[in-house]
């Protein structure tokens, strides 16, 4: 009954985030602009925030991980009021360390073969996410970049622990490699994304399949990642709660997703701890102001830049952590991820 409440203000919600000018965006949310570390916050992420906080959000550290999949799963349906459009979309079953994974692939509707394929990994601390809760940017990336997308459904923890979800993402790369002319796209041109957890995944698959010296990912997508278990950066004391996720939350994936503390400097867990990054697939990397990750997203794409890889880093000052599953509903995330996906199908050989 809550949700079938929601769901019209939801998209009453969506129409003036999207359409109204920032000034009044900025009235509705009951606030001046929110300013910290030189950066402002984006109007209508700072009434989006204001909604959620009025809605009584839970931050997900205060839940079990079964009560924080179901609260995700509900606020990714109460989001998901634009689809973008794709030719189609099919269910899989894909081979994994430990059994068959769920997987799921979308077709763009552009003409071109062979197309180019995206391995994702979604985001969600390890702990939480799923096919449904990443469906939406799993379509857009599709859509934008005339690329396939094949989206993994890795185990999670702390059923699964570390190094669980890594063996399942290098295997679903593995595959997509080897299935890929099969499915209609080009082995030659398989890449990685990801978003958060999910971005650490790509970055991981890609220091890992690079130093098998078998086939690479062709390019590397990390959307704000996590990619230093060990260390806390100055994002973290600079955004702590208030913008999404939060420092606490990050402690509580964190503690769930690692079998011991010592885990935390594997690079597998922590590629920004990697001795060694050459040779690495080029990489976008992106990241969000107001978001504890951000300097450690951004100090991974310096490391990769100093170690000779190709990379492009773009921050986006005025945005939270998340905004890659804002395509529906915010001008600014949409803004940015199409900016992103046009330099990934760039980097694919899509562009023009």
């Amino acid at each position: 009954m809550r949700d079938l409440l929601l769901r019209p203000l939801t998209r009453v919600a969506t129409t003036a985030l999207q359409q109204l000018p920032a000034p009044a965006l900025r009235l509705l949310s009951g606030r001046p602009a929110i300013r910290v570390d030189g950066l402002e916050l984006e109007a209508d992420v700072q009434l989006m925030l204001a909604l959620a906080t009025l809605s009584g959000h839970r931050t997900l550290d205060t839940l079990t991980p079964a009560e924080a999949r179901a609260d995700i799963r509900r606020t990714a349906g109460l989001t998901a009021t634009l689809v973008d459009p794709v030719a189609r979309v099919e269910a899989l079953e894909i081979p994994g360390p430990a059994g068959p994974m769920g997987a799921r692939l979308y077709v763009p509707k552009t003409a071109c073969d062979p197309r180019p394929l995206v391995v994702y990994y979604h985001g969600g601390g390890w702990v939480v996410g799923d096919l449904d809760t990443h469906d939406g940017v799993c379509r857009f990336l599709a859509h934008e970049t005339g690329a396939g997308v094949l989206a993994v459904d890795y185990r999670l923890a702390p059923e699964y622990k570390f190094p669980a979800a890594v063996e399942d993402a290098l295997a679903a790369f593995h595959w997509a490699v080897a299935a890929a002319r099969r499915l209609g796209f080009d082995p030659t041109r398989v890449a990685v994304a990801g978003d958060s957890a999910g971005g650490n995944l790509a970055a991981v698959v890609s220091l890992l399949a690079t130093r098998e010296g078998g086939r690479r990912p062709a390019a590397q997508m990390l959307i704000y990642p996590v990619t230093d278990l060990a260390n806390r950066h100055a994002s973290y004391r600079l955004f702590p709660e208030g913008f999404f996720l939060t420092a606490a939350e990050m402690e509580w994936y964190i503690a769930h997703y690692l079998p011991n503390r010592a885990a935390a400097r594997d690079p597998r867990a922590s590629p920004l701890l990697a001795p060694d990054l050459s040779g690495l697939p080029s990489a976008l990397v992106l990241t969000a102001g107001f978001d504890p990750l951000r300097d450690e997203g951004e100090a991974y794409a310096a490391r990769l830049e100093a170690a000779g890889v190709r990379v492009w880093c773009r921050r986006y000052p005025g945005l939270v952590h998340g905004f890659c599953n804002t395509t529906s509903v915010l001008r600014s995330g949409r803004a940015a991820m199409v900016e992103a996906a046009r330099e990934l199908a760039g980097e694919l050989g899509q562009r023009g």
